[in-house]
C-alpha cells in the first residue's frame, strides 16, 4: 500500500528527483501568480468600464445597482493588483536567495481562488444571468493549470474549492434558479480534476527531464561530482547568499599530492578509480554539512560553504584532510606518507561584500600553494 501511495505521489519518481522538481515548480508557481493575477486585474478593470460609463451618462437603470457593480469590480481588481504586487516582491527575494514559506505561496494561491470564484458569484446575482456563475467555474478550475502542485494539494483544493462554490451558488440564489450553475460547475470540476491531473504530471515529467538533461552537461563523469562549469557558474550564488548577514564564505582549492607519481606507478586505471574514490568522500559532505564539492580540474578539487565563525574554516579543512586519509589508498611513491594525501588551500571571505569570482579564487589557490609550499598533506587558510 505504501509503495502505491509513493508512486501516486511523486509520479513513479524517486523522492529526491520529485523534491528537485517541486524547487523549480515552486520558482514556477511564483511567477504563474504574478501574471494570472495581472490578467485578472485588467479584466476587471474593462469589466466596470461599461457600468462607469452608464452612471456617468446616468441611463435609466437603477444607480445604485450601477455602483455595487462598479464597486465590486474595482474590489475584485485591487486584490488582484494587491497579489500581484505581492508575487512581484516574492519573485525579487527568490532571485536575491532568499527562503519563501511553502504554506505562505499556497494561501496566495487560495486568495487568487477565492478572489476569482467570489467575481463569479457576484457577477452570477448582481448581472441576473444564471449561466455566468457555472462559466467562472471553468474559468476558476482552469486556472489550476498553471501552477505545479502535488496531486494531494490539488485533488484537496479542488474538491474543497468546488463544494464551497456550489453552497455559495445555493444560499445566494432560488432554487429554480441555480440547477443549471450547479450542473456546469459539477461538469467543469470534475473536467478540471481529469485533465488537470495529467496536464500536471507532464509539467513535473518535463522539469524532471530538465534536471536531467542539466545535470548530464554540469556532472563530472568519473566523480559524479560537479565540474568547473557549473562551479563557476554557482561561485556567484554563494557569494550572494548570506549577503545581509554576519556569515563567511568559504572558497577552499585541494589537490591529491604526487598524482602523477601515483598514476605512473599505479596505471590509469587505478588513477581513475581513486579520484572516484575522494569524489565519493567530497560528495557526502553536501548531506552531512551542505558543502558544494566540484572537480574543477585533473586531481584538482573545489569546495564552497557558509560558516558562522571564521575558525570553523580550518577545522573543516582538517577533517576532509583526515578523511581522505582514513581512505588508506596505498601510495608507494608519495614522499610524505604511504597512502593518497590530499593538500587544501582555504580562502574566508565575510559575506555583504562585493567580490570578483577569479579574484577569490586565485586567493584560494594562493593558499593552496601555500599549503604545498609548507609540506603537503595540510590545510592553509588565508582571510
Amino acid at each position: 500500500m505504501t509503495n502505491l501511495f509513493n508512486k501516486w505521489r511523486y509520479y513513479g519518481l524517486e523522492q529526491d528527483d520529485y523534491n528537485a522538481c517541486k524547487k523549480i515548480a515552486f520558482l514556477n508557481n511564483i511567477n504563474a501568480l504574478r501574471w494570472a493575477n495581472l490578467v485578472v486585474f485588467i479584466l476587471t478593470v474593462l469589466f466596470s468600464i461599461f457600468p462607469i460609463v452608464e452612471l456617468l451618462l446616468r441611463t435609466n437603470q437603477q444607480i445604485e445597482k450601477l455602483t455595487i457593480r462598479v464597486v465590486f469590480y474595482l474590489g475584485h481588481s485591487l486584490i488582484a493588483l494587491f497579489l500581484f504586487f505581492i508575487a512581484c516582491f516574492q519573485n525579487k527575494r527568490l532571485k536575491n536567495e532568499k527562503p519563501i514559506s511553502n504554506k505562505f505561496l499556497f494561501a496566495l494561491i487560495i486568495l487568487y481562488y477565492l478572489n476569482i470564484m467570489s467575481l463569479g458569484m457576484n457577477m452570477a446575482v448582481w448581472m441576473d444571468i444564471t449561466k455566468i456563475a457555472g462559466s467562472f467555474i471553468g474559468i476558476f478550475i482552469c486556472v489550476l493549470f498553471l501552477f505545479n502542485i502535488s496531486p494531494i494539494l490539488y485533488l484537496g483544493l479542488t474538491l474543497t474549492m468546488l463544494c464551497v462554490y456550489i453552497t455559495a451558488i445555493i444560499s445566494v440564489k432560488e432554487s429554480h434558479v441555480w440547477n443549471y450553475d450547479i450542473q456546469n460547475a459539477l461538469f467543469a470540476g470534475f473536467m478540471g480534476l481529469i485533465f488537470g491531473w495529467q496536464i500536471i504530471r507532464n509539467r513535473i515529467t518535463m522539469i524532471s527531464n530538465a534536471i536531467k538533461l542539466k545535470d548530464e552537461n554540469t556532472i563530472d563523469a568519473l566523480t559524479r561530482l560537479k565540474n568547473r562549469r557549473d562551479f563557476m557558474n554557482n561561485f556567484q550564488r554563494f557569494i550572494t547568499t548570506y549577503r545581509q548577514t554576519d556569515n563567511f564564505l568559504c572558497i577552499a582549492m585541494m589537490d591529491v599530492d604526487f598524482f602523477k607519481n601515483y598514476n605512473d606507478h599505479y596505471g590509469h586505471s587505478m588513477g581513475d578509480e581513486c579520484l572516484r574514490a575522494i569524489g565519493k568522500v567530497l560528495g557526502g559532505l553536501h548531506k552531512s554539512d551542505g558543502i558544494y564539492a566540484a572537480r574543477v580540474g585533473g586531481e584538482e578539487f573545489a569546495l564552497l560553504w557558509h560558516v558562522v565563525n571564521s575558525s570553523d574554516a580550518e577545522k573543516t579543512g582538517l577533517r576532509v584532510n583526515q578523511l581522505i586519509a582514513d581512505l588508506n589508498i596505498p601510495h608507494e611513491k608519495s614522499s610524505i606518507a604511504p597512502h593518497i594525501t590530499i593538500s587544501i588551500g582555504i580562502h574566508v571571505a565575510r559575506c555583504g561584500v562585493l567580490y570578483d569570482t577569479k579574484y577569490l579564487y586565485n586567493l584560494a589557490d594562493k593558499a593552496l600553494y601555500a599549503a604545498k609550499n609548507q609540506g603537503r598533506n595540510r590545510t592553509v587558510v588565508s582571510m
